[in-house]
């Protein structure tokens, strides 16, 4: 079927095409009755406004952009993120805004992507993920104007307004439950470290094990993939000293160790405590079940959203700090194992 256009509503109106523009745009020049008539007609034909002309003559596109520097295949098997894009499309969605998504090998082709969507006008702004340390896309994007904001911690999110949560807290949270149950050596496996929330978390972690007088170490850091999770927990488990209890930078790799830790023999949680951080479906139908640092991410993507939409508007925005995660046991976290051999 071809696309409905201007000319097929004033062919079926009996006027001229620029009758149909000042009727469509609410601009004078018709009368009122012509006007409902010319909208219903409209309506009828399914015809939508050409959001490309409408660029041209400097309309808002209506669509936010995300860039995600990540394999497409990992972001399929992210609940993270999924979660996160889901909340920012039901924000989205209730203002008929739509979400430009595209995959990057890096975050210099994550710049270009956005200097591309923002010189064409395919986007009003832009949604940050992943934030880094000296992050040339948080100058890179305040140069270009783009409104955007970052999800992420405000101390590297320079002059573009940050939403974030308190990973410190959690952190210390996970570890002072794992020394109440009885555990003294915490192993941390961590995500990229070049990642600010991930060097932030490390430092926490670090912090939090000294002060309760407790050996707490973090392993080599991963790419988030179960293939990681599970190599690093292997490492950890056939070490001179293994831990008693792991904590997980995310739940993809918190299953992959679980798994791990069962093909050696190992018993969860009677051998070793599991800590997943971000609790998603996949956390409560393993066996057994796993702690988790949980969080709402929908409801965190929906703040970010908000925000955006907020600033596009041309109103002020604040940071937005959510809630930071919180803890819940479950089936994967026990007591130690008493002292023994190789323990």
């Amino acid at each position: 079927m071809k696309r409905p256009t201007i000319a097929d509503i004033a062919r079926r109106a009996g006027v001229s095409k620029v009758a149909v523009s000042y009727a469509l745009n609410d601009r004078p020049g018709v009368s009122e009755t012509k006007r409902v008539m010319i909208k219903a007609i409209a309506e009828e034909i399914g015809w939508r406004p050409n959001s490309a002309a409408r660029a041209l003559n400097g309309a808002l596109a209506r669509t936010v952009g995300l860039t995600v520097c990540r394999p497409a295949r990992i972001l399929g098997m992210e609940p993270f993120f999924m979660e996160l894009i889901s909340g920012i499309e039901s924000e989205l969605a209730a203002r008929s805004y739509a979400l430009m998504l595209q995959m990057t090998a890096d975050p210099g082709q994550e710049m270009e992507v956005y200097r591309r969507w923002w010189g064409e006008r395919r986007v009003d702004g832009a949604i940050l993920v992943d934030l880094r340390f000296c992050d040339p896309r948080v100058t890179g994007l305040a140069e270009l104007g783009l409104p955007a904001v970052v999800v992420g911690h405000p101390s590297e999110s320079g002059s573009l307004v940050p939403v974030w949560s308190d990973d410190t807290a959690a952190v210390r949270e996970a570890v002072e439950y794992l020394v109440a149950l009885g555990h003294r050596r915490i192993a941390r496996v961590a995500g990229m470290p070049e990642l600010v929330h991930t060097a932030l978390r490390d430092q926490a972690f670090t912090a939090a094990c000294k002060e309760m007088g407790v050996t707490g170490y973090t392993v080599t850091h991963t790419d988030y993939t179960g293939e990681e999770g599970a190599r690093a927990t292997r490492r950890l488990i056939g070490s001179p000293s293994r831990p008693t209890a792991i904590v997980y930078d995310n739940d993809i790799m918190a299953v992959a160790g679980l798994s791990a830790a069962q093909e050696m023999r190992l018993d969860v949680p009677a051998d070793l405590s599991i800590v997943a951080w971000d609790d998603s479906p996949l956390s409560r139908v393993v066996r057994p079940a796993l702690t988790a640092l949980s969080r709402d991410i929908p409801s965190y993507g929906a703040h970010a959203a908000r925000t955006l939409l907020t600033l596009i508007s041309g109103e002020e925005v604040t940071a937005f700090e959510d809630e930071a995660p919180r803890l819940v046991p479950r089936g994967s976290t026990a007591p130690p194992p008493p002292p023994g051999p190789g323990r």
